[in-house]
């Protein structure tokens, strides 16, 4: 079978399927759909015919594309129409987390696996109901039970269902927490007169600063020399 064969076969299993399917999977069902064919579909023609599919879509003629979320291929509609979708589901499809089940999600996604216990210990609060509701939303499931601690205490990890939601399509794909700190944190600087010394000597501000510099702040908050200031203790 050409690549030009597959593509459609794929477009179809894709679009039918309740859930994402790896290349793998798409791979298993062609060659289970075509028996009968003596050469079964290698994993690098079906990589190629999604390669072919994506290329496709990717027109600003389709409202959708095909993209990898949830661990596996899925067709999705394009953010330029969110809002106009949005009205099928009203409230439900605009409905977000609230802060407590963020902050509990974000600690399940990065410190998984991981006991409640483990949750409340960084949250400092009680978190029965944000666990609860997770799972009602299937964002997280119980992958068992840590034999380790006392009592065997539940344990928690995030779901396909989680990757889909936030489209990605593995927990590596989330930012690292080094980089979301970076955007948050801004080091003090702290100003100090510049000394001048022997090794100064050789430079072109030597023509103009003759012992201190004095440094000053204008209304629009940009940081000068004051060269007022230098002239005054000159005088």
């Amino acid at each position: 079978m050409t690549i030009d064969n597959l593509i459609p076969h794929i477009e179809a299993l894709v679009f039918a399927s309740d859930k994402p399917l790896t290349t793998m999977e798409v791979t298993e069902l062609i060659n289970n759909a075509f028996g009968f064919m003596e050469e079964k579909i290698m994993l690098d023609q079906a990589e190629s015919a999604i390669d072919g599919i994506r290329e496709k879509y990717a027109s600003e003629f389709y409202p959708f594309e095909l993209r990898q979320s949830g661990g596996g291929w899925q067709f999705l509609t394009k953010k330029e129409y969110h809002k106009t979708i949005a009205q099928l589901n009203g409230d439900k499809f605009l409905k977000r987390l609230s802060a407590a089940s963020m902050e509990t999600l974000a600690i399940i996604a990065y410190k998984q696996p991981v006991t409640k216990g483990e949750i409340e210990a960084i949250r400092g609060v009680s978190s029965d109901y944000a666990v609860q509701k997770l799972l009602e939303k299937e964002l997280i499931i119980i992958t068992g039970r840590n034999e380790k601690m006392p009592g065997h205490p539940l344990v928690y990890c995030t779901s396909r269902n989680f990757m889909d939601y936030f489209g990605i399509n593995s927990a590596d794909d989330l930012p690292k927490i080094k980089e979301v700190l970076a955007d948050q944190l801004v080091e003090p600087t702290v100003m100090k007169d510049m000394q001048v010394t022997d090794e100064d000597e050789s430079t072109e501000r030597n023509d103009d600063i003759d012992g201190t510099t004095a440094l000053a702040v204008t209304e629009g908050g940009e940081l000068v020399i004051n060269e007022d200031a230098g002239e005054s203790e000159e005088n």
